[in-house]
């Protein structure tokens, strides 16, 4: 094997793909502003959406209370809450979103006796703005039950203190790393995945279809080179613009963790902080599946006659990388022995551990082998794909 052939073909094809706007748009720019705009930007979204949601008045309907005048006042007089009148249709005007929640007063609320029928909330659940209202709801009955409580505590002069005889404080004792494997483990490897594909998508597809489609892949096949060669060439350049945005998409993610962090400091909560280790680790073992990425986008880019039919072709693999990768951030998937020989379930897995800070080395060096022997596999195939005339000038 000839390494300078090889490095003549990647000279070539590197000069080449530089000159490819879609290359570089989906090798550098796409991985360095993915994720500062999914962490700032979606952020800051999510912040917007629930403090106006927080801050708008509500528009609600009282059901019964007739016979409770001070508790229908009290509602009427909650901040941000808007009290309109009574009709039977209130599902219906909850439905498409007329108002945000109907509270069902039962008859003689603050009457003494045995009857313990609840106050109903009804709401549309999943709605934030009717999750917001029922909140406000909630919170007045809960303060006006407080209240009835205390005033009969002392009816029977007892302390107000019988109605909270201990307090109830959740505290963390977990690490900072920990908390971001639970938080965002399984989103960072599920999107540095996708990059590492995206990544090598586009130069795999016109180094093959798209030499088809321009009529040069004869050219270089008539060049002294042998077809070996000329693969690995090929597909070194695919890998070096896989490896390129997982090592972008790395860094943003390292940056992206500290602007959280920075944020956190000023603020109260959970800090959810991911450390250079594990950034670092998730890039090593992204290595041997950005090869495999490389390998199977050549060879399945190869049985296309053009550019187009490439898009077709590949336009599958994507939901084939997605599932497993989604499917590590499901609750109750676990790294397990038999998971470790799952491609790419078994990284995405794996690189939620090490967000985690849990270094477990016997499955690590498994995972690490096992994408190996795949992406090996995978490159095993594609050169021989690149020797077959049937594929090569398929029509």
């Amino acid at each position: 094997m000839s390494l300078r052939n090889i490095a003549i073909v990647y000279r070539k094809e590197m000069r080449e793909a530089l000159r490819d706007r879609r290359t570089l748009i989906s090798t550098i720019v796409v991985p360095i502003l993915l994720f500062p705009v999914l962490t700032v930007g979606m952020g800051y979204a999510a912040v917007s959406l629930i403090g106006e949601a927080t801050r708008q008045p509500a528009k609600i309907m009282i059901l019964g209370g007739e016979d409770s005048p001070a508790v229908v006042e009290g509602l009427k007089n909650t901040k941000n809450l808007i009290v309109v009148a009574t009709a039977p249709d209130y599902v219906s005007q909850i439905s498409n979103k007329k108002i945000r929640a109907a509270v069902e007063i039962p008859s003689r609320l603050a009457a003494d006796g045995d009857d313990k029928r609840p106050v109903k909330i009804y709401i549309y659940a999943g709605d934030l703005k009717s999750a917001s209202a029922a909140t406000r709801i909630e919170k007045f009955f809960t303060e006006y039950r407080d209240t009835i409580a205390r005033e009969r505590l002392a009816a029977e002069k007892l302390p107000a203190s019988l109605l909270k005889p201990f307090e109830i404080n959740q505290q963390n004792v977990v690490s900072a790393e920990k908390v971001a494997g639970e938080t965002v483990g399984g989103i960072i490897p599920y999107l540095v995945i996708i990059m590492c594909l995206t990544g090598a998508m586009y130069p795999a597809m016109d180094l093959t279809a798209g030499e088809k489609e321009r009529a040069t892949m004869e050219t270089i096949l008539s060049s002294p080179i042998s077809r070996t060669h000329l693969v690995l060439g090929k597909f070194l350049l695919v890998l070096t613009a896989s490896l390129v945005t997982a090592a972008l998409s790395v860094t943003s993610v390292g940056v992206s963790s500290w602007m959280i962090q920075r944020f956190q400091d000023q603020t109260s909560g959970i800090h959810v902080k991911i450390g250079l280790v594990a950034v670092l680790s998730v890039f090593m073992v992204a290595l041997p599946l950005a090869v495999l990425f490389s390998a199977a986008l050549i060879t399945i880019a190869l049985f296309a006659k053009s550019y187009k039919e490439a898009q077709s072709y590949i336009s599958p693999l994507m939901v084939v990388v997605i599932v497993p990768a989604v499917a590590a951030m499901l609750p109750g998937v676990e790294l397990t022995p038999q998971l470790s020989l799952v491609p790419i379930l078994n990284v995405s897995l794996l690189c939620k551990e090490l967000i985690a800070g849990n270094y477990h080395w016997n499955a690590i060096a498994l995972i690490f082998l096992s994408t190996c022997v795949y992406a090996v596999t995978a490159l095993f195939i594609a050169v021989k794909m690149f020797q077959r005339e049937s594929v090569l000038f398929r029509s």
